[in-house]
């Protein structure tokens, strides 16, 4: 757990939390006598870390939720608590083995509902798939066995496919004199299974499990390499997505693109910088990884997004959702209802919109323009009259797709109509 946390460069209070994050539940050390040894910092995060076994409780799922409640709002305060939690959990999830399969179950279920998400919505994409991997492999045996032996005879068919397209985008890259780094991809198991499940289908109707991820310097690159790659083979239409532009809701950041590839197969083909890269990867740790970086060594700061000035994103999301937390906990009574609300919020299915002024708002699906207003501002969806979706007047309920242009029209003397 303690390495995990290296891993992600975390500060020294962060490793020492993590060392001793059961000391206050099991070893009958007190948070006092953390701070004269360790200081405030480091014993607040463990006792951000502690559960409340010790208090009464009249069921496991109130202890559990009240427990939840009480890390998350640690983790607003500092998310590093999550962090530690995160590895912490990975651990165990690694070394599950030697329990009972009843609480193996229940301990992987718990992980695939709540801690697999939250570190998707903070960006620790490499955390996420390898907690939504082994989660599936124990809730699912059968099916994870099942599914890995049909991809292993996939890879064996499909070895000559990928070395050609490696060959052939190796070489375009190289005489268009664009420094990259190419390496090949794989789809874990479960998001074989996710995607068979979504779209009712079988794994041989699955055709993107293998890709290619390209890295490149900067972020002109990027546009220069997309380029390059369609030239060399012909896109699928509609299948080019752009999270540079507009990045995902945890800071992600990549081209999209899925090719042609000579002998029919289709390959899907990730852009991306190399810190773009680490905050794919990495997430809100990536602020760690970066941040004593000198200016002179070529990596930057991490709190400086790739676009140049501005703060990382993964980190800037992340912050707005901690938030958001604290806004969940004023508005509800008791810790379950908390963990039901933090549920809904852990999966997200947005839509991005603009103001006239190009600025992006990011909404739950199946938004309004009524939602869209309140999203500017109370006072604009008070007074909110009329609204324009890309240039042409629509009904106040008409719901909201990406890449909409949305313009609110207000009356100050205007006041919405109360039922009753």
């Amino acid at each position: 757990m303690g390495g995990l946390c290296a891993d992600w460069k975390l500060d020294a209070q962060a490793i020492m939390a993590s060392l001793m994050h059961d000391t206050i539940e099991d070893c009958g050390v007190t948070k006092t006598e953390l701070i004269e040894k360790f200081g405030a910092a480091t014993a607040d995060l463990v006792d951000g870390l502690t559960k409340l076994d010790k208090l009464h409780f009249n069921t496991r799922e109130e202890s559990q939720a009240e427990s939840f409640r009480k890390m998350l709002l640690a983790m607003a305060r500092d998310v590093r608590v999550i962090l530690i939690k995160l590895a912490d959990r990975l651990h165990n999830m690694r070394t599950m083995q030697a329990m009972a399969p009843e609480r193996r179950q229940r301990i992987a279920r718990e992980t695939i509902d709540i801690y697999a998400p939250i570190a998707h919505r903070l960006g620790l994409n490499e955390t996420y798939r390898e907690l939504q991997e082994l989660c599936f492999e124990l809730l699912y045996p059968w099916r994870h066995s099942a599914l890995a032996k049909a991809v292993q005879r996939a890879r064996g068919h499909r070895r000559d496919i990928v070395a050609r397209v490696h060959k052939d985008v190796e070489k375009a890259f190289t005489q268009q004199k664009l420094k990259v780094q190419i390496s090949g991809r794989e789809k874990t198991i479960y998001s074989i299974y996710r995607k068979m499940r979504e779209k009712h289908a079988g794994f041989a109707q699955v055709s993107d499990i293998f890709g290619f991820r390209i890295v490149v310097p900067t972020l002109i690159d990027c546009y220069v390499a997309l380029g390059v790659l369609h030239q060399l083979y012909k896109p699928v239409p509609g299948r080019f997505k752009d999270y540079i532009a507009i990045p995902k809701a945890n800071g992600y950041q990549s081209l999209h693109t899925t090719l042609v590839s000579p002998l029919g197969t289709a390959v899907e083909f990730q852009v991306r910088t190399e810190v773009m890269h680490a905050v794919a990867e990495k997430g809100i740790a990536a602020h760690w990884l970066y941040k004593t970086g000198s200016k002179g060594d070529g990596k930057g700061d991490a709190r400086t997004e790739a676009r140049g000035g501005r703060r990382c994103d993964a980190q800037r999301f992340s912050t707005l959702w901690l938030q958001s937390l604290l806004d969940i906990q004023v508005e509800t009574n008791d810790a379950a209802e908390f963990l039901e609300h933090v549920k809904v919020d852990l999966y997200p299915d947005a839509v991005y919109v603009f103001t006239p002024r190009s600025k992006i708002l990011a909404l739950p699906r199946g938004a309004t323009a009524v939602d869209f207003a309140y999203a500017i501002h109370s006072d604009v969806g008070q007074h909110m009259v009329a609204a324009k979706v890309n240039g042409q007047p629509v009904a106040l309920r008409t719901e909201l797709k990406s890449g909409d242009v949305v313009e609110v029209i207000t009356a100050p003397a205007h006041a919405p109509i109360r039922p009753g």
